[in-house]
């Protein structure tokens, strides 16, 4: 489950700003089914199956042109 899922407006905005924060130091993994949230948040997203890595590249090129087939069925809501 997201952040989102399970915390109000107000307290995940304040996860993800403090993401933003510790991003400029630290390495920050985060997993979450919200896409809207994975846009937000990340510069780099992987895209995972039934534990088998998909797609690893720029949240922006996953999100806008991703290569492969899963990813796009999945980002479009065609399976998910």
């Amino acid at each position: 489950m997201s952040l989102a899922q399970h915390l109000d407006p107000i307290a995940t905005a304040k996860i993800e700003e403090l993401i933003d924060e510790l991003k400029k130091s630290y390495t920050i993994v985060i997993v979450t089914h919200s896409m809207s949230q994975a846009v937000r948040v990340s510069q780099r997203t992987g895209f995972f199956h039934l534990g088998k890595i998909i797609e690893v590249d720029t949240t922006e090129k996953i999100f806008k042109n991703p290569g492969n087939k899963m990813t796009q069925d999945y980002i479009t809501g065609r399976f998910g």
